[in-house]
């Protein structure tokens, strides 16, 4: 069965061919800048050939067309024709309430998709263009939906609830979604593959940490607990977003700065952060170079980046009475060194006997990174998202038939 996954975002579509009699990766891409001016595709094939292909790209549907021309192509293709393609996955970031697993897509599915457009304004309505385009091009292939809160549908009420007037959650479905579901899912199942834990017993904490950055409680395979909540802010310091923030901070700026709700969404989302503390960069590398240079700001956002972790592991091994396994995955989580063993060394307590030799310099790849003796272990988990969504689709189209 060969799979196209498709990650549609607000100017952009990510996308990834997958042959699942080996799970191969045929080829990948990047549709960007739609509706711009410069707007390109990149593809790239299993066998290293690369292709870029620049022009007029004026919405989504024109650029899956350039996406499934690339894919047949004679100089660049990895199919002989679209019949090929069995089916098609999407990621889709907020199903709220609606789904708490994959479904295939149908008229019904994507009315509740547009409802939640409202909790995902910049999200789901570019996940939806993915979604027409492919009706229109390919309108016998089934398309599935994966969605980024599913996995923590599993959260306990007392967990997800927010402390505002019960009727405003009737009315509104104003509660903790969380979100990057799929790769706390992902990194979870798979460190209890390399450490030969059973998911379904295993206590275990997943960072996921990037430019967009979330920490999740799993217990017994499910999610009890996750630190994003109706949107993508809350919580841990991201690249350019503030995190956990007092409310009374905010109606504080909008009144002494005169700016409206947009202007104080943006602030939130766009220029706080990693950005807005070290006025460095939002890019974790440069702020740990700025760092090492004795900028005092760049080291303060590490600081407080670092205790934001610490604070959320620590909860949560709290929240489950323990903690079997730390992972760490995303841009950060993968490559930052520095960032894993700042973490760590706050958890001697409940038994994590960190390795430092195996953590230094470790990029980007999966590693056990405590010694053999450590009652708690901890692990690098690059995220492999696009692949549960392969394999979602792949499970949900085989049920049908």
């Amino acid at each position: 069965m060969k799979i196209l996954v498709l990650n549609s975002g607000s100017s952009s579509i990510k996308y990834q061919l997958f042959d699942m009699a080996n799970k191969e990766v045929l080829a990948k891409g990047l549709v960007d800048k739609i509706g711009m001016a410069g707007s390109s595709l990149k593809n790239t094939r299993n066998d290293g050939d690369k292709a870029k292909l620049v022009g007029e790209i004026v919405d989504h549907q024109a650029g899956i067309e350039y996406v499934l021309g690339v894919l047949v192509s004679d100089e660049h293709g990895s199919l002989i024709s679209l019949e090929e393609i069995d089916a098609v996955g999407h990621r889709v970031v907020h199903g709220g309430e609606a789904f708490s697993s994959s479904v295939l897509i149908t008229d019904e599915v994507v009315n509740e998709i547009e409802k939640c457009s409202d909790l995902a304004p910049l999200h789901n309505p570019p996940n939806l263009k993915g979604i027409y385009a492919m009706e229109e091009l390919l309108p016998n292939v089934p398309q599935i939906a994966v969605f980024d809160t599913a996995f923590h549908q599993s959260m306990p009420q007392k967990a997800y609830m927010y402390a505002i007037p019960y009727t405003l959650y009737q009315k509104y479905g104003l509660r903790r979604y969380g979100f990057h579901g799929t790769s706390h899912y992902y990194v979870s199942k798979r460190a209890c593959e390399i450490t030969g834990r059973d998911f379904n017993s295993s206590k275990i904490i997943t960072c996921h940490l990037g430019n967009g950055a979330s920490i999740a409680a799993i217990d017994h395979g499910h999610s009890v607990d996750t630190s994003m909540g109706l949107t993508p802010v809350e919580g841990m310091i991201m690249g350019t977003r503030s995190g956990d923030l007092d409310l009374g901070v905010l109606t504080f700026i909008i009144e002494k700065e005169e700016i409206g709700v947009q202007a104080a969404n943006t602030l939130i989302n766009k220029h706080s952060g990693m950005l807005g503390i070290s006025g460095v960069s939002s890019d974790m590398r440069e702020i740990e170079e700025a760092a090492s240079q004795n900028n005092e700001r760049a080291q303060l956002a590490l600081d407080m980046y670092n205790y934001r972790i610490i604070k959320y592991i620590g909860s949560y091994a709290a929240a489950m009475n323990g903690v079997d396994l730390i992972v760490f995955t995303g841009g950060v989580g993968e490559n930052s060194y520095r960032t894993r063993a700042s973490v760590c060394k706050n958890f001697g307590f409940l038994g994590l006997d960190f390795d430092d030799e195996k953590n230094e310099g470790l990029r980007g790849k999966e590693a056990i990174i405590t010694k053999p003796d450590s009652k708690l272990e901890v692990l690098v988990v690059p995220t492999n998202e696009e692949l549960v969504i392969a394999e979602d689709t792949e499970k949900i189209i085989a049920s049908e038939k």
